[in-house]
């Protein structure tokens, strides 16, 4: 209860996650009395973060970095809007197709929120899209980040599984396009009000069309080399990170001409600002779970879940309701390697698949990033559209209730998440 108490009362004076975590883990020690701990410290917090997985964490920020400096972002948006921009709510649909293709690129909702902010927003707006929806559809679409493969969340659970993070990203590619779809369908609904007067823009030539394929090809080779790599076997995961990191390069600076070398030193700035924040969170979150591993917290916990229900249907909605509520108020990476090590063994004796159940805590967990008062990524897109938060709690709900549809479905139908890994790679 003192850890709790701890745990708590940090969080609600708004100390930095990494430290709120730290100090939980630091009470517990101190709690559980045993001296000889405290020399184990600083070893803990140093092999939480000597992995050679977590390499592709900065790879994946540096090419979201270097996507924004480089132009990539601009060209998809021509691309979508060519092909669907004289469709009543084309514009929306394009948001939702880029954010798909960002997702393949950058891994980080944060990152496809910024980026999707600074280039769509003022677009829609113009077309007369209203700003709580426009913030809203860019903060909902900013979510498939982590889904779509490759995901630094996926790394991070991959590791604290130890599970394989190229079957990880493989099995975010249908949840993923499942989200994508029910956003798109949502649009559709809405397009179809009389009250709604968005702009149908002229529908281009099938030559305007090829010229923005082929302006956008570039692109889209970055995703392909990195799956394709992971899924013959030519490179890691980390190692297809930092191959997408020089493709950026190479594209926003040789080939669109846009990325400048002194943008190199902004980019690599930022990449260690927000992967030095990752890290300390890995570093800290792993003296906890290794605390609560030694007092044996995962066992109680397990035993208490399998107690309460022998039903695994009953067992997935419970971990869902738990898991939903701490994304409302967590840090998802500190989350997942908190809850992992404690939730994985008892959804084992349910015999749920450690993938599946990957993609359940990651979806979960994500969501998060939509709903106060955490909301990280509603948080980002109100700053860069410079839109008071106030006007976004609301109408935001039901972008959320959207996406936990889609995590019910995948909760209940494990194909969704298995398909993909089971037939592309050699479980034997």
């Amino acid at each position: 209860m003192i850890v709790i108490a701890v745990f708590v009362i940090t969080m609600i004076i708004g100390l930095p996650i990494a430290y709120v975590l730290g100090l939980a883990g630091l009470t517990h020690i101190t709690v559980m009395g045993n001296n000889l701990l405290w020399t184990t410290v600083s070893e803990k917090m140093f092999g939480a973060g000597n992995n050679f997985s977590l390499l592709a964490i900065p790879m994946f920020v540096l090419v979201g970095e270097l996507m924004g400096y480089g132009g990539i972002t601009g060209r998809l948006v021509q691309f979508a809007r060519a092909v669907l921009g004289h469709i009543r709510g084309g514009l929306a649909y394009v948001t939702v197709i880029v954010g798909v293709f960002l997702g393949a690129l950058l891994g980080s909702a944060n990152a496809e929120a910024a980026l999707l902010g600074s280039t769509v927003y003022s677009e829609l707006r113009e077309d007369n899209y209203s700003v709580e929806f426009a913030n809203c559809l860019i903060a909902a679409v900013s979510i498939l980040g982590p889904i779509i493969p490759p995901s630094m969340i996926f790394i991070v659970y991959g590791v604290s599984a130890g599970v394989s993070v190229g079957e990880l990203f493989f099995g975010g590619i249908i949840p993923g396009l499942l989200l994508a779809l029910a956003y798109s369908i949502k649009i559709f609904l809405t397009a179809r009000r009389k009250s709604t007067n968005w702009k149908v823009r002229e529908r281009l030539s099938f030559k305007d069309v090829m010229i923005g394929f082929l302006k956008a090809a570039p692109s889209l080779t970055i995703p392909v080399v990195i799956l394709g790599g992971i899924l013959f076997a030519i490179t890691s995961p980390t190692e297809s990170a930092a191959t997408a990191t020089a493709m950026a390069i190479i594209l926003g600076g040789v080939i669109y001409k846009k990325l400048k070398l002194k943008d190199l030193p902004k980019a690599l700035l930022r990449t260690g600002v927000v992967t030095g924040g990752i890290m300390l969170i890995v570093a800290m979150a792993n003296i906890l779970g290794w605390t609560l591993a030694l007092d044996q917290v995962p066992q109680t916990i397990t035993e208490t879940i399998l107690g309460l229900t022998n039903s695994r249907v009953i067992f997935l909605l419970l971990i869902n309701l738990l898991l939903l509520f701490v994304g409302c108020v967590m840090e998802t990476v500190a989350a997942i390697i908190i809850l992992v090590p404690v939730l994985l063994p008892a959804a084992q004796n349910f015999g749920v698949d450690p993938i599946h159940f990957g993609m359940i805590v990651s979806v979960n967990l994500v969501i998060g990033l939509l709903t106060p008062p955490i909301g990280i990524g509603l948080f980002t897109t109100s700053i860069v559209t410079g839109t008071p938060i106030n006007r976004l709690i609301k109408p935001v709900w039901a972008w959320v209730a959207i996406a936990v549809l889609v995590l019910m479905f995948i909760t209940y139908v494990p194909a969704s998440v298995t398909f993909l890994p089971n037939l592309l790679f050699d479980k034997n």
